[in-house]
Formats: structure tokens, sequence, C-alpha cells
């Protein structure tokens, strides 16, 4: 699981697990940081962080999803 404050502290290229779902090889599912952690003032629970998987596929890592990560 990834708290807020992990978010906020991860930089560009660290590479994140998924907990359930596995690449074909049966490793788990590998993306990267590709951007910096998106915070609000008026939401302090909320966050928003950009990953990267493989060449074309890009996607978030939010409050909603982010107990499904690891570090």
């Amino acid at each position: 699981m990834i708290t807020k404050q992990q978010a906020v502290n991860l930089h560009y290229g660290q590479i994140l697990h998924h907990a359930t779902q596995t690449n074909r090889d049966k490793t788990p599912l590998r993306v990267s940081v590709s951007g910096k952690c998106k915070t609000w003032k008026t939401r302090p629970t909320e966050f928003k962080l950009p990953v990267k998987h493989g060449l074309y596929q890009n996607g978030y890592i939010t409050q909603d999803n982010a107990a499904n990560w690891n570090l």
C-alpha cells in the first residue's frame, strides 16, 4: 500500500509493483513514476501520481487505487 506521504516523496523513474496483477512471466506488474505527485490544498487526502507502463500505456495512482501498489 502506498500512502500520500510516500507518493509525494517518490521521484521520476522509481519502480512500483502491483499487488495482484502479474506480467506474462508471472512477475508482478511494474510501473515507473513519470512525473510529480499532484496534491490539493482544498482536498488534503487526495493525490495523483502519474505512472508509465511499457512504451505507450500511461496512468495514475490515486488514493482510490493506492492499496493495490507496493514500493
